[in-house]
This record gives structure tokens, C-alpha cells and sequence, in this order.
């Protein structure tokens, strides 16, 4: 039995089922039968919208968004799916915050569910920068399903990590 490193976190319990599930072969099929389809957003520009979305639905008030972008830099080796940057530049008298939102490229073929994860996940540090309960607290407020779909994206993961062939 191999260690599932993107569920380390997860009870003994829930590793061992999916340890069932690598074992018959079958943890692909279950994530396709929940995930049929891949979503079709594919650009920046459409990206861009699709959070900008997101933030005006349950952020208002929120500091506005000046960049969203898929980035093929970022990989989950490194232990990250998305950033949230925030540039500090002196403008005049006054400080001005940018605010940048870069999703790695895999996230281009993967189940809606999975991208609005990652958007929601990054939208959240605009007004929580630490991963506590606060934070938390705002992922589910945004997307109710929050940690359904961040455990689907791990099993996600897991499968890619042991077959190396994408679902979508």
C-alpha cells in the first residue's frame, strides 16, 4: 500500500477506501461518473471574467481584481494550484495594491467544479491571507460545496500522480 501524499491529511479510513478504489481500478471511473464533462474556459480573458464573476457575486467590497491568468509556472510539485499575489507600489502620495490571480494550466481541462475551487480558494486570500477558520468560514460561504470538490481535486490529483493520463 503506497502513501496517497495529496490525502495525507485525510482519516485512515477514507485513504484506505480509496486505496480500494486504486486497487480495482477504479477511482477514475468514479470521478468521471461525478464529473462527466470538463468546463470550456480556456482563456485569460475568459478567466479573467469568470472571477471577476465570482468576486462581484460575494465580494463587493473587496479589492478589485487587476489580473487573473492561467500560469504554466505553477505545479502542484510545488505544492500549489493557484497564487493570490498582491503588489505594493507608491503612486503619487498614496500606496496602491494590485491584486493578481494566476491558475496553474492544468486547471484549463478539469471539471467547472474544480477551476471555481481554485477561484474561490484565491479569492478568499483578497480579504484572508492565512489558511485559518476565517478563511475557511469565506471558501464555503462562496461555494458551499468547497471541501467536496477540494477532496474530488486531491483524488483528482492522485489519479493523475498514479496513471499520468488526464480524464479530460
Amino acid at each position: 500500500m503506497q502513501p496517497l501524499k495529496y490525502l495525507s491529511a485525510y482519516s485512515e479510513q477514507m485513504q484506505q477506501q480509496v486505496q480500494q478504489l486504486i486497487a480495482q481500478d477504479k477511482l477514475g471511473d468514479v470521478l468521471k461518473k461525478r464529473y462527466p464533462s470538463a468546463h470550456d474556459i480556456r482563456t485569460d480573458k475568459a478567466l479573467y471574467q469568470y472571477v471577476q464573476d465570482l468576486r462581484n457575486e460575494h465580494l463587493r467590497n473587496a479589492a478589485p481584481i487587476d489580473k487573473v491568468a492561467f500560469d504554466s509556472k505553477i505545479h502542484v510539485i510545488n505544492h500549489a494550484l493557484g497564487l493570490h499575489t498582491s503588489i505594493s507600489r507608491v503612486q503619487g502620495g498614496k500606496l496602491k495594491a494590485k491584486h493578481e490571480i494566476r491558475v496553474a494550466t492544468m486547471f484549463k481541462e478539469v471539471p467547472l467544479e474544480f477551476l471555481r475551487m481554485i477561484a474561490v480558494h484565491e479569492l478568499a486570500h483578497v480579504k484572508e491571507k492565512q489558511h485559518d477558520k476565517a478563511f475557511y468560514k469565506l471558501c464555503t460561504y462562496m461555494e458551499p460545496n468547497y471541501h467536496q470538490y477540494e477532496f474530488d481535486l486531491r483524488l483528482y490529483l492522485t489519479q493523475l500522480d498514479l496513471s499520468g493520463t488526464k480524464l479530460w
